[in-house]
């Protein structure tokens, strides 16, 4: 279980994370979470620093889906500007919408990367399924909702700790 948990990559924000080398790797598609992956959890619209990087993303030939667990009109007010394909509704970590993610982007797993700052949603659904994933530091811990916070957060310090101890993290 605990290896499920592992992130093939960290990085402190979307930003430092290396694109041509998942280009080489052969990762073609990047589903990315949106609150405090992309942007604050009560910010509605991109930065133009995030602007600029999902431009870029696609520039380099990225295919990118935004796959999160918030509702709807959250989601959407933040995509259709960017004309960003998205999930909402994910409830990650199951594989579903993954999956649904994947076939948005006719890619398969072993070709996509999956970008978040929850281990227990993100990371531990995109390693169910195969994916390449990187886990980033949150953006605005302050704005996360209480289950977040009190749950999710709480889970990933405990088992932080067990795979500290056991030397597994990368």
């Amino acid at each position: 279980m605990l290896n499920m948990l592992i992130p093939k990559q960290r990085v402190r924000t979307i930003h430092e994370i290396n694109l041509d080398e998942l280009k080489q790797m052969g990762i073609k598609g990047i589903l990315t979470d949106l609150d405090n992956t992309l942007i604050g959890a009560k910010e509605p619209n991109a930065t133009p620093e995030l602007t600029e990087w999902l431009e870029r993303v696609q520039h380099l030939g990225f295919k990118l889906v935004v796959i999160s667990n918030n509702h709807e009109l959250r989601v959407r007010t933040f995509a259709q500007p960017l004309r960003l394909p998205f999930v909402h509704k994910a409830r990650k970590p199951l594989a579903n919408s993954f999956h649904r993610a994947l076939s948005t982007m006719s890619l398969t797993a072993s070709e996509t990367a999956v970008v978040g700052d929850q281990m227990m949603t993100d990371i531990l659904g995109g390693n169910r399924i195969g994916l390449y994933t990187i886990w980033v530091n949150p953006i605005a811990l302050a704005d996360e909702s209480w289950f977040t916070r009190h749950i999710n957060r709480n889970l990933e310090r405990f088992f932080l700790s067990r795979l500290r101890k056991k030397g597994l993290l990368p």
